[in-house]
């Protein structure tokens, strides 16, 4: 009777031994909270993160090297909720993965609702998934470019962040921004390449060719209409640029009707001001 008595409650110390470790401790439950509880809070954060701190989280440059982000968020802010597509040339990185697509997982949370869409030279498909698509080839080649456009539909931001060498840049410019939609923002990063014979830049500020020239071109051309040149006929761009946002190596091109009309037949043969006018 006692073997009998032992054996049962040894098998009953057993059971409980057993249960005990089944149970899963008090402090292990409030060590922290489940995986996706804490991959939601994540993702809280980062849709109410400005640029910048995007731009921190993801280790790109254009916050830190650079000083884009505001400047970004000024004029894009108004798109963070909308549907549309953004076309970034250049994904950046080179052959390392872990420093490739920093700025277009910036651009993925900072629009949440936009396809985001990448062109570099160097293959970087492994970064296409859910919002993010990114496209092998050249910046200057249309094929591509076409491609992209038919694919993923005409984009409303374009961020020019490829080689910066300034054929490329001028190039790029020509064959996308006439198939912008109208209300879409061109921005080219990095115009200080105008400048660096290294990079197909010129040492002469004023030298034609460059980016820049480029784009004090389009400055000129939103007053086309007061040119008093005859027979004169308007370009593309001075039609169809509606504003030009010049920054730090950084150029923000907004695409609207710039036909506003003028006063120039009436005003500009006749100095109408009382001051003198300065000797020739």
């Amino acid at each position: 009777m006692r073997t009998t008595a032992r054996r049962a409650g040894e098998a009953v110390k057993k059971a409980a031994q057993k249960a005990s470790r089944m149970q899963t401790p008090p402090d292990r439950e409030q060590a922290g909270p489940p995986p996706d509880s804490a991959k939601a809070a994540r993702r809280r954060r980062l849709l109410a993160s400005n640029l910048t701190e995007l731009a921190i989280e993801f280790r790109t440059d254009k916050w830190g090297v650079h000083k884009y982000t505001p400047h970004y968020e000024r004029h894009l802010q108004h798109l963070r909720q909308d549907s549309f597509t953004l076309l970034e040339l250049g994904i950046g990185g080179y052959k390392k993965r872990r420093r490739s697509g920093a700025s277009m997982k910036m651009w993925r949370w900072f629009f949440p609702k936009a396809t985001i869409v990448g062109l570099d030279i160097e293959d970087k498909t492994w970064l296409t998934r859910g919002h993010i698509h990114t496209y092998l080839g050249d910046q200057t080649d249309p094929a591509i470019l076409h491609r992209i456009i038919e694919e993923q539909g005409a984009p409303l931001v374009v961020i020019d962040d490829g080689s910066h060498i300034p054929a490329h840049v001028r190039e790029s410019f020509r064959i996308l921004f006439p198939l912008l939609p109208d209300g879409a923002i061109y921005c080219i990063e990095d115009t200080q390449t105008s400048y660096w014979p290294a990079w197909g830049g010129e040492l002469e500020p004023r030298a034609a060719g460059t980016s820049m020239d480029l784009v004090k071109d389009l400055i000129d051309g939103l007053n086309h209409e007061e040119f008093l040149l005859e027979d004169y006929q308007p370009t593309y761009t001075d039609q169809w640029v509606r504003a030009v946002h010049c920054y730090h190596n950084l150029v923000i091109i907004e695409k609207g009707d710039n036909r506003e009309g003028t006063n120039r037949d009436h005003a500009a043969h006749t100095f109408h001001g009382s001051s003198d006018l300065p000797d020739a």
